[in-house]
């Protein structure tokens, strides 16, 4: 039977933002793979809503890089990317957790672009982010950026190797 890894989002303060569950496809001491199912719930605290995810999606999650990844899984191809700036992933029993610190970079209909840069510059002052925090998520951002530019991994067909775990009948 498939293990079921439940992933926690956190804003700074260890606030719980949102959570969802996966199953866990990989586990290495430096990150875990995960398969996000389609009509897989995801409880949003801050909004006090659940989402309906109609979508696969595979997930990248790091315990020693700045950043996770994950990606919308459309007929067979990853499609759309969206990556997290936060805090390395801390993995606890079941459960995978992040510091999700705003900035946020997405490829969308093929193009990259970074996003949230509001919220990152709204949370700093709320949540009184230290000027180191906000000085290293902006230089994992220009990491992450030249990362994808040159398909390191994990943007270097990685992800695309765990395809085939997705029910047949599904991608």
């Amino acid at each position: 039977m498939a293990k079921q890894i439940t992933i926690q989002a956190l804003k700074y303060g260890n606030r719980l933002h949102y959570e969802w569950h996966t199953t866990l496809l990989e586990k290495t001491p430096s990150h875990i793979v995960v398969l996000g199912e389609y009509g897989r719930q995801l409880h949003h605290y801050t909004k006090q809503s659940v989402f309906t995810i109609n979508n696969w999606s595979l997930e990248f999650f790091s315990f020693d890089s700045w950043f996770t990844v994950s990606a919308e899984v459309v007929d067979g191809r990853l499609e759309q990317f969206y990556c997290n700036i936060n805090q390395p992933a801390v993995m606890e029993g079941n459960t995978v957790s992040f510091v999700d610190l705003d900035l946020d970079y997405v490829r969308r209909n093929g193009i990259w672009q970074v996003v949230d840069e509001d919220e990152f510059a709204a949370h700093a002052i709320q949540f009184g982010y230290p000027d180191d925090l906000i000085q290293k998520a902006e230089q994992e951002l220009a990491a992450l950026k030249e990362k994808v530019a040159k398909r390191e991994y994990p943007f270097d067909g990685y992800l695309a190797s765990f395809i085939p775990c997705i029910p047949s009948t599904c991608r």
